[in-house]
């Protein structure tokens, strides 16, 4: 069984493609493509459903359109429809640490110099700088930038980023 805290968001399904069951896949990430995995995960009513890969074409760099295996028509896709779709974590963690999609890090505990910060509830990318959105434990928030520069270290096994910020960002 797939759980939710194993895998991370990289897009959604937007609509059906033509005749023959394709989907319209608008992604954030492209590690799906570069990851050595054939199936992605989809989220059909709370429950985690991988659907392997027949055959897939880029329409640009955020959308695809994908045809699953045994999905033959527009009536067998409709129900995946609007379903958001995730990447098993264990395909991001193959790749370089600066080409991992940065919603991976949804989930991570936030330290520096050893005390806990927060932890990463989501990330803000409607600027060109990305930030880190960071849950604290009184229950507020804060924002650091999501940047290489102030990424000390990471612990992917348990899920903790340690960070040297300047002082007074948070």
């Amino acid at each position: 069984m797939i759980r939710h805290e194993d895998v991370f968001p990289i897009g959604k399904i937007t609509k059906a493609h033509g005749l023959r069951g394709e989907v319209n896949f608008m992604f954030t990430n492209d590690i799906w493509d570069r990851a050595d995995c054939d199936y992605l995960i989809c989220d059909i009513d709370g429950i985690l459903v991988p659907f392997y890969i027949e055959e897939y074409r880029f329409k640009n760099d955020s959308a695809a359109l994908v045809k699953f295996e045994d999905l033959d028509s527009v009536e067998t896709v409709e129900f995946l429809l609007g379903c958001d779709v995730y990447l098993e974590k264990k395909y991001a963690e193959e790749q370089d640490e600066d080409e991992m999609p940065l919603n991976y890090f949804i989930g991570f505990r936030v330290e520096e110099d050893g005390k806990f910060i927060g932890t990463i509830t989501d990330i803000d990318d409607s600027t060109e700088n990305w930030l880190f959105i960071i849950e604290k434990e009184d229950g507020s928030e804060a924002i650091i930038p999501a940047h290489e520069d102030f990424i000390a270290g990471l612990d992917k096994e348990k899920k903790v980023m340690t960070v040297d910020l300047p002082i007074g960002l948070i």
